[in-house]
């Protein structure tokens, strides 16, 4: 087991390769001691999700979430390293979670915003915490745009075999880009919505057409 104390991301290629656990306990002040004492004894179900990028190598800097198409090929050498280490909203569990029953309202000409329900079963023998992260993309645009935009997250917390729907409401502004003629506009085409507990492991998707 690891335990890592600090704000940034690290290389840890060899400790990713070779050690069974890894704890990023941040910054966590005077009680940090007995926090991470809890999660080893397992008293305590950790379901802290990363809010950097974490890349396989410093030759893959600058790296960033969210990232626009193409926005960050590896060249030279470093081509030959692909993917991240841990992406943006990653993190584990004592549990396993179950995401289904995913539905879009779109009531964006109506009432100027997007209703997004799914339902999160916990499927392990263990209580825990999920955080459940929407991302929204618009596929086809006049002017490039992110992968992925992190537009909500909720916390649900779970018993074993328990399920609870979450709602999540977009508002319009979310879905608006800045044009070529600098309007901020929603411009006609189809939206995808992505459902998961990290911005690379999506466990649902559906799409609306505005």
């Amino acid at each position: 087991m690891a335990i890592f104390l600090g704000a940034q991301p690290m290389s840890i290629n060899w400790i990713d390769k070779y050690i069974d656990g890894i704890i990023y306990a941040g910054y966590p002040g005077v009680k940090g001691g007995i926090a991470v004492a809890d999660i080893l004894a397992g008293d305590y179900n950790p379901s802290g999700k990363l809010t950097l990028t974490w890349p396989k190598s410093v030759g893959q800097i600058p790296m960033n979430f969210p990232t626009k198409p193409n926005a960050q090929t590896d060249r030279g050498e470093n081509a030959k390293i692909k993917g991240l280490l841990y992406p943006f909203g990653h993190g584990l569990s004592y549990t396993t979670f179950k995401y289904d029953r995913m539905s879009i309202d779109n009531r964006l000409k109506s009432e100027d915003k997007v209703i997004v329900k799914v339902s999160i079963t916990n499927t392990g023998k263990m209580e825990g915490d999920e955080v459940v992260q929407l991302y929204t993309r618009d596929v086809v645009s006049s002017v490039t745009t992110y992968e992925k935009n992190l537009r909500g997250f909720e916390r649900v917390i779970l018993k074993p075999g328990e399920t609870k729907e979450i709602t999540f409401v977009i508002p319009g502004d979310d879905f608006k880009l800045w044009n070529r003629e600098m309007k901020h506009v929603i411009e006609p085409g189809e939206f995808k919505i992505m459902i998961g507990s990290s911005s690379e492991n999506i466990k649902v998707t559906d799409s609306f057409i505005y």
